[in-house]
Order: C-alpha cells, then structure tokens, then sequence
C-alpha cells in the first residue's frame, strides 16, 4: 500500500525555517582577496569593450541583412540571370567595370610616385619621401594627380577586359568543346584574356597618354582628363592618344594572361585543400579566398610586365615628335640600360598586388550580389 503521510525528513525541511529551535546557518564568511585579482575598477573597462563587440556584432548583422535586402531586390529588378546570357556578360561588364575604376583610381598616389621615378629614378629616394615633398608643394591634391584619367581609362579597360574575359572564355570553350577545355584549361584562361585585354587596351590607351604626362610633368600639363586629351590631339591629332599603344599591349597583354590564368589556377589549389567543396561556404570565405588568389596573382604580373611599364612611362613622357617607335624604344633603351627597366619595381609589387586582390574580390561580390558564382573553383572531375 503507498504511503500518503510524508516523510520525517521533509517534515523537517518544511517547518525548519519557522521553528525556534532550528538552528540557524552562520552566514557565510568572504574568501581573502588575492593579490592577483584584478581591481574592481577594471570590470568596468571590460565591460566596455564587451558592449563595443556586442554593437559591432550587431552593426554586422545589419550590414548583412542590409545587402541580402539590396541583393535580393536587384535580383527581383534584373530577373533570372542564366549562365552565358546576355545578362551575365552586362553583369560581368558592370563588375570589371567597378573592380578596376575604383582600385586604381584609389592608389592613385601610388601609382604617381612609380610613373615619376619611372621617368627619373633620382627624383626621390622613397614614397614617403616623395608624397611630403609633392604635398608641401602642391598640397593634398597634387597626390593625387591624374586621378580622372586614371578612373575613366581603367573603368573603360575593366569592364572590356573582365566582361571579355568570361565571353572569350566560353567562345573558345565551345569551339574547343568540353573535354579539351577542360584539358587545357591553363591555354583556354591564356587565350581568353589575351584576347579581352587586347580590346580593352584600346579603349585604355588615350586616357593613359594622359594620365602619364599629368604625372610625369611638373606641374602638370593639363587640369584635368578632357583637357589633357584636348591639348594632345590640338598639338599631335588623335594618334597621339595612341602612340603609346604598342607598348601598352606590350605591358597589359602579358599582365592579363597572368592575372587570370594564375589566379583561377591558384583559387583551384586553394580551394583543393580545403575541407568540402566551393559550395559548403559562404560568401565571406569565398570572397576572401578571391582576394587571397587576386594578391598572389598580382605579383606574379607585376614582375612580367614590370619592363613593359617603365617603356610606356618612358615613351610617353619622352617620345620625340615624329619619331618612329623603333628608334624611340632603342633611344630609351640606351639612356636606362636594363637595369633601368626595373626601376619601380618594389612599390608596382605592392600596388598591383593590393589593386588584383582587390579587384578580383570586388569583382566576385559583385557577382555574388547578382547571385551568380564566383570565379574559378575545383577542378571539373575527369570522366572515368
């Protein structure tokens, strides 16, 4: 039979607090501090610091809702993006497009110190140097010269060069077809970007005219792009825009085949060691990894076509009128030496392999915000 009275001990429990001869439980006594606890005025700091983590945490998770929302409504506004359609090269165009106007045109100051000792190699002994000498004598600004003709060149020269990359890329893949694209994947990015990059010079090579003599004159020729492009083609007509066409092919051909052949083979190895595949992550991970393989690239190009620049800054700046440009690469040539084509070199390593980084992860967000993949990945699987 069960027992319904309750027991002796929770008797107890339950009239101990109100019984006089309960004893009562000495209160209990504080532990000595020790010499190694920290002062009670610094929970206060550490308290600080966690309410910043906790804003900034929840800043970035606004910022995230904020571009799932954008993302979501250009999506909405642009409709089903297929692969290879008209849409996606128009999305690839608009992303080159913004990739390379805006990295370049942000190391302007960079670039202005490269082109300048370029041209003379003891004008100064450092970027330091040379950007507080060029502010104390043209101010905040004068870093910044030849930052219009820097913006519209390569916006024009990004949007044909990424755009005509992933049309080139296809094109040749279909005449090609799959199995031996897939072969020689490494030949297909060459060809691709050699092709894109020839196109998109010729719609870089005025506005770099430009940009090369705003930097290499002091001060400089003209106040701005148009009318740069105006004093040129009034003292030279519009071939002067183009005289330094060659050499740019010279230096951007080269360039591009390395930039995207190197980095879609150096996202494949990433990826490759990589736990999962492309797909297990997010667009953080992803995007990082575009910048990662965007940077190591770049060195890679700026030793390829570094020669190549240094000739372009040279014929640009020093270019005789009238002169054929065989004598005139053979004139330079004589004045620098060989030595003299890698004057430059350390700080264009820097500033192209921050600016392909930046670009290629620009470029993939971009195509992410279209909620298209991001550029290269693991290797297709070879048919068994």
């Amino acid at each position: 039979m069960p027992i319904i009275f309750p027991s002796h001990a929770a008797m107890r429990e339950a009239v101990a607090p109100t019984s006089p001869f309960a004893q009562r439980k000495a209160d209990p006594v504080p532990a000595p501090r020790s010499k190694y606890a920290a002062r009670e005025g610094l929970y206060s700091s550490w308290s600080a610091v966690d309410d910043v983590k906790d804003k900034a945490g929840q800043l970035s998770g606004a910022a995230v809702k904020e571009f799932e929302k954008a993302s979501a409504t250009a999506q909405a506004k642009a409709g089903t993006i297929e692969m290879f359609s008209a849409k996606y090269y128009a999305a690839c165009t608009f992303g080159g497009l913004m990739a390379c106007g805006l990295t370049h045109t942000a190391v302007t100051p960079l670039d202005l110190v490269k082109c300048r000792r370029q041209v003379d190699s003891k004008m100064y002994k450092g970027n330091f140097e040379a950007w507080g000498k060029i502010s104390r004598a043209e101010g905040l600004r004068g870093v910044f010269t030849g930052w219009g003709p820097t913006f519209f060149g390569y916006s024009a020269q990004g949007a044909f060069k990424y755009g005509g990359y992933e049309f080139f890329k296809k094109f040749y893949a279909d005449i090609v077809g799959p199995d031996t694209a897939a072969k020689y994947k490494t030949s297909l990015y060459l060809t691709a970007s050699a092709s894109a990059e020839l196109i998109a010079d010729l719609a870089l090579c005025p506005f770099e005219a430009v940009k090369v003599r705003m930097q290499t004159t002091i001060p400089p020729f003209a106040k701005g792009t148009f009318d740069g492009i105006s004093q040129i083609t009034s003292k030279e007509g519009f071939g002067g825009l183009y005289k330094g066409l060659y050499p740019l092919w010279g230096r951007q051909i080269p360039y591009t085949m390395m930039k995207f052949a190197s980095f879609e083979t150096i996202v494949e190895m990433i990826y490759a060691r990589m736990p999962g595949t492309k797909a297990d992550y997010g667009k953080g991970t992803q995007t990082a990894v575009s910048f990662s393989g965007g940077y190591l690239a770049g060195i890679l190009c700026a030793i390829v076509s570094h020669p190549a620049d240094v000739m372009v800054s040279k014929l640009n700046a020093n270019r005789q009128a009238g002169e054929a440009f065989g004598a005139a690469m053979g004139r330079i040539y004589k004045d620098i030496g060989f030595m003299g084509l890698w004057n430059g070199l350390p700080v264009r390593i820097v500033m192209i392999g921050t600016l392909t980084g930046l670009q290629w992860m620009i470029y993939d967000y971009f195509k992410i915000f279209m909620g298209l993949p991001t550029t290269g990945g693991a290797a297709p699987a070879e048919k068994k």
